[in-house]
């Protein structure tokens, strides 16, 4: 649930794939003493539609939303399902697109280890050597990554990685959303590359893209202070 603060817009945060609200530590940190700020997981279904909606369903009447990675996508999927609740976005290190028939198909040995009971083996080798800054030794987000999947666990991956082979294209949400919005990339995001987010940017009546130095996929964890200070200029807009 989330509690009023006078003149101040709530915030809901969508965490990404595998990931809790600790992926949003320092926003919670930043912001949380001025305005109501509301984790939304994404856990109990395996369509984004079905998600969006859950997240409507507890959401405040109206908020600003931000999302990361798969939260991104379900951001956006929220945002077509009801634009009039949605006062800003932020869509952070995230894809707009529909996901590639390449990619669904490295997806499937991925699902089948982790049904074997593989979960730990397909993040560590798989999945978390893509999250940060390339060149950046990082142990401890390794392990705050790790942490997170094993506690969300082997079903929940299961059902994200449905979620997002077969997730609809948001090309046409954006282009009719004219609030404002923020569009944040790392700048060395191997999984949502630029190219992405300058799409998402152009598309947007109302968006402004911010590049995050010496960052990867995780720019609310490695750049907490760049990323925050682009949230607070979005939030205040």
């Amino acid at each position: 649930m989330y509690r009023a603060v006078p003149n101040k817009t709530p915030l809901v945060l969508i965490p990404g794939m595998m990931c809790d609200g600790r992926l949003y530590g320092p926003q919670i940190a930043a912001f949380s003493g001025v305005r109501a700020v509301q984790i939304a997981p994404i856990a109990a279904h395996d369509t984004v539609e079905a998600l969006a909606a859950d997240i409507l369903a507890g959401a405040p009447p109206r908020f600003a939303l931000a999302g990361l990675s798969m939260g991104g996508i379900v951001a956006m999927e929220v945002l077509r399902q009801a634009p009039e609740r949605v006062d800003r976005i932020a869509l952070l290190d995230t894809n707009p697109r529909a996901e590639l028939d390449a990619v669904k198909q490295r997806r499937a040995p991925q699902m089948q280890a982790v049904r074997d009971g593989d979960l730990a083996c397909v993040m560590r080798e798989e999945m978390i050597p893509n999250y940060t800054h390339v060149g950046a030794d990082r142990p401890d987000l390794d392990r705050l990554a790790l942490d997170m999947a094993m506690g969300l666990g082997a079903e929940v991956f299961l059902r994200q990685s449905r979620a997002l082979m077969s997730r609809p294209a948001q090309l046409d949400t954006l282009a009719a959303y004219v609030g404002p919005a923020l569009v944040l990339v790392g700048e060395s995001d191997r999984l949502c590359p630029l190219d992405r987010h300058t799409q998402m940017a152009e598309l947007l009546h109302n968006a402004t893209l911010e590049v995050i130095a010496k960052a990867g996929h995780l720019t609310t964890l490695e750049q907490p202070d760049a990323t925050n200070a682009a949230l607070a200029r979005w939030l205040e807009d």
